[in-house]
């Protein structure tokens, strides 16, 4: 994701009565269900908390007795309690903001507590010294903060503390160790600067030109080699405390089109299969809090026209075939056209959440109060079911190690 200019900034929509009306909707659903019905589920799926008599006799006449279990503690409970609706729905954005100074930041985190901010852009203003320090105070919860940072022509702290090369000179003039160490270097001097995401490395394969929308941005047409020098680029920005951000799934090295342009379109799914999408065979060798980026990409037999970002069988196959439980986010639904082009961000930022995506992005900023609402009235109308937003609010809350 590369962010290419930004929208004009509109007015949040005015939260009125009926708002408020809608924040009565209990993002806890779920786990209230288990309550309700007075049964839980136990480790080994066996039925505990049912009424049960307390003990009985065998058919030889011997006493038995009964125990029930019951369920662990929930780990996010304590920290769900304290969430409005609204507030909850607000740790799934994240929201670009404008680079020059903290002031836009601290009034969309002051207003709205959202779950994260990107920072992207040319000027580092809000990447100097120790202004995101109020940014972060700001924040109720632990706030994420992310740039796009991969070396080359995308990065966002070069002015600040140098250039690194790009996926592709690294590959050709670096070991994975070397890469490893620039890495944990690079993730030193975001985090002392307040940055604490990195939307990198990218994962997609090709040999393209490097100018071409991928191009230079690749490590490599060969899977095993850019998963190599991928996961040592992903484990230096982890020994640095930064996450990182693989991206583009299901794979942008051989589609046709620039998703900043217009529709991108990839091989069909089976061709994936075979090449493109065998990097993300390999996600547990990226740890724990590796998050991945659905991109904007449609694939012919399998998200019917749609991007894959607005696509639930994309999110499906990344949870099925892939295994992958960790946090996914979209790529920027604000600033480039292939969804642009097909909704409206209000619109754009619920049809991803309703697909499955657990962080929607955008990097044209403001509209935070308007996307709000929109969630809101999802919520209460059951286009958005609460339990795929609980599910989604607990892997943001995860990643944030708070549950």
């Amino acid at each position: 994701m590369e962010q290419h200019g930004r929208d004009p900034r509109r007015s949040p929509a005015r939260r009125g009565a009926s708002a408020a009306k809608l924040g009565s909707v209990a993002l806890g659903a779920v786990l209230a269900a288990s309550v309700l019905t007075g049964v839980a589920l136990n480790r080994d799926d066996t039925v505990t908390g049912a009424a049960v008599p307390e003990g009985g006799t065998t058919e030889t006449g011997e006493t038995t007795t009964t125990t029930t279990s019951t369920p662990p503690p929930d780990p996010c409970a304590p920290v769900l309690a304290g969430l409005t609706p609204r507030a909850g729905l607000a740790q799934l954005l994240q929201v670009g903001v404008n680079p020059r100074g903290p002031q836009d930041a601290l009034s969309i985190v002051g207003s709205e507590q959202v779950g994260g901010i990107f920072v992207g852009g040319d000027d580092v203003g809000l990447l100097s010294g120790d202004a995101l320090a109020a940014v972060h105070a700001a924040s109720t919860l632990p706030l994420t903060v992310s740039v796009d940072d991969e070396g080359g022509r995308v990065q966002r702290i070069d002015a600040l503390d140098g250039d690194i090369p790009s996926a592709r000179t690294m590959t050709r003039t670096l070991s994975t160790e070397q890469v490893r160490e620039l890495a944990r270097k690079r993730g030193e001097a975001m985090k002392a600067r307040g940055v604490n995401t990195d939307l990198a490395p990218v994962l997609d394969l090709t040999s393209q030109a490097a100018n071409t929308v991928i191009g230079d941005r690749s490590f490599s047409v060969d899977p095993a080699t850019a998963v190599s020098y991928a996961e040592a680029f992903a484990e230096g920005l982890r020994q640095a405390g930064v996450v990182s951000v693989v991206k583009h799934f299901p794979g942008h090295g051989n589609t046709s089109g620039d998703s900043h342009l217009g529709s991108v379109t990839a091989p069909p799914l089976a061709q994936l299969r075979a090449h493109d999408l065998a990097p993300y065979r390999e996600l547990p060798r990226f740890g724990e809090d590796v998050q991945v980026m659905v991109g904007h990409i449609a694939v012919p037999d399998l998200t019917g026209g749609l991007p894959a970002s607005l696509s639930p069988a994309a999110y499906e196959l990344l949870r099925g075939e892939f295994a992958f439980d960790g946090l996914v986010m979209t790529d920027d639904l604000g600033a480039m056209r292939a969804v642009t082009d097909l909704a409206d961000l209000p619109d754009a930022v619920l049809r991803a959440l309703v697909a499955g995506a657990d962080v929607a992005l955008w990097s044209s900023g403001g509209r935070v109060g308007e996307v709000l609402d929109r969630l809101q009235a999802a919520v209460a109308s059951g286009e958005l079911s609460a339990e795929r937003v609980d599910r989604s609010l607990r892997r943001v809350l995860k990643s944030k190690h708070l549950c």
